[in-house]
């Protein structure tokens, strides 16, 4: 019985010293798969009505290792990437977007991809995984945008032996009437042209010429002409 006490006393310290030789995953991690959440987001412009949301965007970066398996937020040691000027990093995985204006170099719609990489981790290994979101930030001017097509009215009036005429129409305002109101895109310009130099109420570019231009803006605006 002492026999095979010490025998397998003996088995028992072999096996632990085979099994503390074999080599440690745990220093060893491999980044099999890297994802960022949300995958889209839409980034309205301020000044809807109702309001959208405040314009920014947390994103998240998940990799899953193995050596051993495991999942991580990695969120803060990832690092982040824009592939163009629609949004604007602020901080590990969170953005803020501006909408684009009209035939800007981003696209009409201001779509973006956000990156994140992190080294795969094998053994100094320099590969990097990457994972991508899309950023779309919406143009109100180009009705194939998110949140384009939105509507605005623009009003116009007339006091005095004058005349008002939008181009696009179909504005045709008098004194005395006609066609005063319109429906415009959100975003759209509009020239009004008077018969004659008025005094301009409301008008961006001001008094002392006789065209007016207006960018409809959101729930819309009016503009006077005296003459």
């Amino acid at each position: 019985m002492k026999r095979s006490f010490i025998g397998l006393a003996m088995g028992t310290l072999v096996a632990i010293g085979a099994a503390l030789s074999l080599p440690s995953c745990g220093h060893d991690q491999k980044v099999v798969s890297l994802t960022i959440t949300p995958t889209t987001s839409t980034f309205l412009e301020p000044g809807f009505n109702p309001p959208p949301p405040n314009p920014t965007q947390q994103y998240t970066a998940t990799a899953t290792y193995i050596h051993p398996p495991a999942t991580k937020d990695v969120t803060s040691q990832a690092t982040w990437k824009i592939d163009n000027g629609v949004a604007t990093l602020v901080s590990p995985g969170l953005f803020t977007a501006t909408p684009p204006s009209a035939g800007s170099s981003t696209g009409p719609c201001g779509v973006a991809d956000i990156s994140a990489s992190i080294p795969e981790g094998t053994g100094g290994s320099s590969n990097i995984v990457i994972a991508v979101a899309t950023v779309t930030v919406n143009n109100p001017a180009d009705t194939l945008c998110p949140g384009g097509g939105k509507l605005g009215t623009l009003a116009v009036g007339v006091s005095g032996p004058g005349s008002l005429t939008s181009l696009p129409g179909p504005i045709s305002c008098t004194q005395n009437g006609g066609t005063c109101i319109a429906t415009y895109t959100v975003g759209a310009s509009v020239l009004l042209t008077a018969s004659s130099v008025p005094t301009w109420q409301n008008c961006p570019g001001g008094s002392g010429q006789p065209t007016c231009v207006v960018t409809i803006p959101t729930g819309g605006t009016a503009v006077s002409a005296k003459f």
